[in-house]
């Protein structure tokens, strides 16, 4: 429950990475009357691995990763550091759910506020790039622009905040340090920490995969890493574009990633076809040719179910014959011997009178 939650909360937010750009970035999420789930969550994220994590219930700030724990290097003090200042955020956010609740005229049920916030840091060119938005109940709810140092407001609900924000010219200068600086410095430590699992490349498994006979033929790829992937389909050496429904990038729990492209049955020789799988930093795509004899499948075949039907219940019958059979049997090792009506078989039973 806890992992739908997180997943289906922080995909408002994360976006694509250019090739060479790597990501720090913080999710805050506080909630009320979520259904086994803390009333507030922080998670850390390099690359989009989770690193870090905090909820109300443990109180405790720990690393996911355990090359994280590296940071004590830098700072010998960073979890309990670290622990605290959530500590507070935790309160912050239970009394800004509150007061955001009151601003949208609502009492109980579930709601949800999240912030957002981090940088990017580009490891060829040095470009540097920071974030922070705050979302309420699924929306954006008010957005820096770090160009600008002003807040923008989506919602009429968040004039009020973005007012008192832009007013606050030394938070404003804060952020504009934190992000282009502080964040970068730390974004950049945790890289070097993890550059072996960070900086590492996967290649997936590729399948084509079909439900029906009719549907569409799927090319999925998974297993691979880093997030920097491209997949399509071809005719004749020729990307397609018509008839084929790219999917995007998706992780895996193991923090790797998966994707998907369908397309659409074709009508003419299916040698023609192929998927195509790029990932970033591999010079060789991998190229799968669309094979009926290849294609994964969830029906069956009629004459296959028919064989199988006739095998079970054949199968069936010769149970219940066997069962019937030691039965028989069983009743039949109980029955008394039959009498001996035979008047010679008699006379040979009876005693011998000279013996």
């Amino acid at each position: 429950m806890k992992t739908l939650v997180f997943v289906s909360l922080v995909g408002l937010f994360l976006h694509d990475t250019t090739a060479e750009m790597h990501s720090l970035r913080y999710f805050y999420t506080a909630s009320s009357e979520v259904p086994n789930f803390p009333e507030f969550v922080s998670v850390g994220m390099v690359d989009d691995f989770q690193v870090e994590y905090y909820d109300s219930n443990t109180k405790r700030f720990v690393p996911k990763q355990d090359w994280m724990n590296k940071v004590t290097e830098d700072r010998a003090d960073y979890w309990e550091w670290q622990t605290e200042i959530l500590k507070g955020s935790q309160q912050t956010f239970k009394v800004r759910l509150d007061n955001l609740k009151r601003r949208f005229n609502q009492t109980g049920g579930v709601h949800i506020v999240q912030r957002m916030y981090g940088c990017e840091w580009d490891d060829d060119t040095g470009d540097v790039n920071g974030h922070e938005q705050h979302g309420y109940d699924g929306e954006d709810f008010i957005v820096l622009d770090l160009k600008t140092l002003t807040w923008v407001a989506p919602q009429q609900q968040a004039v009020v905040t973005k007012q008192k924000w832009d007013n606050d010219k030394v938070l404003l200068e804060y952020n504009k340090n934190y992000f282009t600086n502080v964040c970068v410095d730390w974004l950049k430590k945790f890289v070097n920490y993890g550059r072996s699992s960070l900086m590492r490349t996967d290649l997936p498994t590729v399948s084509l995969l079909q439900k029906t006979p009719s549907s569409r033929v799927t090319c999925h790829a998974t297993g691979f890493y880093p997030n920097r992937a491209m997949m399509f389909w071809r005719k004749d050496g020729e990307e397609l574009h018509e008839d084929v429904d790219k999917g995007e990038i998706l992780p895996n729990h193991d923090g790797s990633f998966q994707i998907s492209a369908d397309l659409q049955l074709p009508s003419d020789d299916w040698g023609k076809y192929d998927c195509v799988f790029q990932l970033s930093g591999v010079k060789e795509d991998i190229v799968t040719k669309l094979d009926k004899r290849e294609i994964k499948t969830n029906s069956v075949n009629p004459i296959y179910m028919i064989i199988v039907i006739i095998a079970v219940v054949l199968l069936l019958v010769t149970i219940v014959c066997a069962a019937g059979f030691c039965l028989y049997k069983k009743r039949n090792a109980k029955r008394p011997p039959s009498p001996v009506n035979d008047s010679a078989v008699q006379q040979m039973m009876l005693p011998n009178p000279n013996t």
